[in-house]
């Protein structure tokens, strides 16, 4: 089972402003009265240690690592796609704080400049680690590729298997939701669309 979104560019907030820090100590309280909220007791033996463990998960779960963009002029004037696939990133749904973990492809056709290669795998981490829905993390790596590097085309695709609706719910165990967003020419201009999923389909084949 596997659910498909194409995500529109003006259907998403783009709000960029990074993650507030977590309040490891507050944190850790809250995490202590969950478990008395859920019946447990946190002061038993096998629980003591339970609150600064669930404060500690979020804190690196909702803090990306620093990174400076680096980018290098295109000086062979290279014009087909760049991609790089199966980046790997876990995220926190935003409705129930249920992590989903798939997978990101995330390519450009260039303009007069490149960008460092792990830099594609830096920005999808950058959305990822914060409270999230896969529709908007999936535009704002594609909006933030666009501001900062100015392509002919931008093509963005993810694909991630929610815990919320695989463990909760629906309990629809094994669902993919794949969202996709193309900007420039790989928006506009089929040809080049088709290029880029040729590419696609050639890195992960």
């Amino acid at each position: 089972m596997s659910v498909t979104s194409i995500v529109a560019a003006d259907e998403v907030e783009l709000t960029e402003a990074p993650a507030s820090p977590v309040d490891v100590v507050a944190a850790q309280r809250a995490a202590a009265d969950l478990l008395v909220a859920i019946g447990a007791d946190p002061d038993s033996e096998s629980l003591r240690d339970t609150p600064r463990r669930i404060a500690a998960a979020y804190a690196e779960l909702l803090n990306a690592r620093p990174f400076t963009p680096t980018s290098f002029p295109n000086d062979s004037d290279y014009s087909g796609p760049v991609v790089v696939s199966g980046i790997p990133f876990t995220s926190l749904c935003e409705h129930h704080l249920l992590p989903f973990i798939g997978q990101a492809t995330v390519g450009y056709l260039p303009g007069a400049r490149l960008l460092g290669l792990s830099k594609l795998a830096h920005v999808v981490e950058h959305f990822a680690r914060r409270l999230q829905v896969q529709e908007r993390m999936t535009a704002q790596i594609a909006h933030w590729l666009d501001d900062e590097l100015a392509p002919e085309g931008v093509g963005v695709i993810v694909s991630a298997e929610h815990s919320c609706m695989t463990m909760r719910g629906a309990k629809a165990r094994g669902a993919t939701t794949t969202t996709s967003m193309f900007l420039g020419q790989l928006r506009d201009d089929p040809a080049a669309r088709a290029a880029f999923r040729e590419a696609v389909g050639t890195v992960t084949a």
